[in-house]
């Protein structure tokens, strides 16, 4: 319990942070798909690669992937039946068929309807996602953390050497 709440302050103070709304987005989306997609497959590590090569939030991507889970179980039914269409699609066999005997595509498990129908419905919504996640970034730095920041709480916060103490210090942290 106290793991999960460590994430989700974190992700509150990512979202008060000066990150960029385009790289907490892209961690968002990359959760989703991480979230939707099995836990020990090749998708998995071709994500979390791409956390680690390019500029995503890598905190917003594993508690977005923490919270989609729970949804993907739900969605099994229709997963399912998305993979299902897809694998049964009479001109795609011959790709399926070429796909499973390369070398390390197998490994992907695409050949699973579950596993099929999660990838399709997760890389179909994932730019309706980033799009979505950036809006609400957008927003809540724009109506929660400035109107929070006019408070007199905040005001008298900020004049404490603690804070300003605070400050230096994550500043001298980088």
């Amino acid at each position: 319990m106290t793991l999960l709440l460590k994430q989700i302050f974190g992700f509150i103070k990512l979202l008060n942070s000066d990150k960029g709304t385009n790289q907490i987005a892209a961690g968002l989306a990359c959760g989703f798909v991480l979230g939707l997609t099995p836990v020990f497959s090749l998708q998995t590590i071709l994500i979390i690669l791409c956390l680690f090569f390019f500029r995503i939030q890598m905190g917003a991507a594993f508690i977005a992937a923490f919270f989609f889970k729970f949804g993907a179980f739900l969605l099994d039914p229709v997963f399912d039946w998305v993979g299902s269409q897809v694998l049964s699609a009479n001109s795609l066999k011959g790709l399926w068929t070429t796909l499973y005997h390369l070398p390390v595509v197998p490994f992907t498990r695409f050949n699973n309807s579950i596993v099929m129908g999660s990838g399709v419905v997760a890389l179909a919504l994932l730019p309706v996602v980033f799009i979505l996640a950036k809006k609400f970034v957008i927003a809540y730095r724009a109506k929660i953390v400035s109107k929070f920041e006019d408070t007199k709480f905040w005001k008298v916060v900020k004049a404490t050497r603690f804070y300003q103490w605070y400050v230096k210090w994550e500043e001298f942290r980088g």
